[in-house]
């Protein structure tokens, strides 16, 4: 059974300084990784923030959640990946996925290719970053990138790379981080390119099971050693379960099963959310939990109680 550990997912702080503060109190609170999304919304740039945070702290984990793979040449990114490994001793986790949010897209001018496109895109940029880590070089020729000779300096600190993070819904995404990544995120289905109420449908217990068989048929005989991760979008840390599970219910239009089984939900008192933790671990394999600012304080007895168990 894997272990448990968790991660934090946050945008921006007030200020520089409180920047700072938030990846300290982080650490603090036993959370293993900072995670930071990746848009041109109203959000710190990830690079530099990810970087003051580990530059702040002596053990915290950092990393994208995910970054946007049209936004950056893969030669580009894994050189300031590999820095930021450098620079922190090994405490970066790499996110990568293949863009998804069509206002990103439209705000910045660029094409949105359809997800085929931007998928297998995401997939050769993956190749060049993995041969410049690993190779320390790259040459490649594919239908999105033709590289020649690329430098792969500085060589990142954990070796042979850091740890590489793909999540996903579809079945072709899956597929790829189950066969190239050592952490793989099941998340709801984002084809429409924003959050909407048709994400609802596929936050179901059913939704998830589907897509980790998805990840063990295409991870063969590597399944075993992946990590699998969740991020939740509701955390509630309160006295009443069932009330709680029924008010969201009914706000949400959907059954109280529905929310009380989805792996994107936790509620209850902090002993339920252990025990939810623990048997969706055995369901789902679910085991590296992510959650968000505003219940991470809240959250930290869970954290304490089951990191590394």
């Amino acid at each position: 059974m894997p272990t448990f550990r968790f991660g934090v997912q946050l945008s921006k702080a007030d200020s520089g300084p409180a920047w700072r503060d938030l990846a300290r109190k982080i650490e603090g609170l036993g959370y293993s990784t900072l995670f930071i999304p990746d848009h041109f919304e109203d959000q710190f740039g990830p690079l530099v923030a990810l970087t003051v945070a580990a530059e702040a702290t002596s053990t915290l984990r950092v990393g994208s959640l995910v970054f946007g793979n049209d936004y950056r040449h893969p030669v580009v990114l894994a050189k300031e990946i590999a820095t930021l490994d450098l620079f922190s001793e090994g405490r970066v986790e790499f996110g990568l996925g293949a863009g998804w949010m069509t206002s990103d897209y439209d705000q910045a001018g660029i094409v949105e290719d359809d997800a085929g496109v931007r998928i297998g895109r995401m997939a050769e940029s993956l190749a060049v970053m993995k041969s410049l880590w690993t190779a320390g070089t790259a040459t490649y020729e594919g239908e999105h990138y033709r590289i020649t000779g690329a430098i792969g300096a500085p060589e990142p600190h954990q070796r042979p790379h850091p740890p590489i993070i793909i999540g996903g819904g579809g079945r072709r995404v899956l597929g790829i981080a189950a066969r190239e990544a050592d952490i793989v995120g099941v998340n709801p289905s984002l084809a429409a390119g924003y959050i909407g109420p048709e994400v609802l449908e596929t936050t179901t217990a059913d939704y998830y099971h589907q897509r980790v068989e998805w990840i063990r048929e295409a991870a063969g005989d590597r399944f075993g050693q992946l990590e699998l991760q969740c991020l939740t979008f509701v955390v509630q840390v309160v006295p009443d379960r069932d009330d709680a599970i029924e008010r969201l219910a009914g706000l949400m239009s959907v059954t109280p099963e529905q929310v009380g089984t989805s792996p994107i939900a936790l509620i209850g008192t902090t002993d339920q959310i252990i025990e939810s933790l623990r048997h969706r671990r055995e369901l789902f394999g679910f085991s590296y939990i992510v959650v968000h600012e505003a219940e991470m304080e809240a959250f930290a007895p869970v954290v304490a109680a089951l990191s590394g168990t």
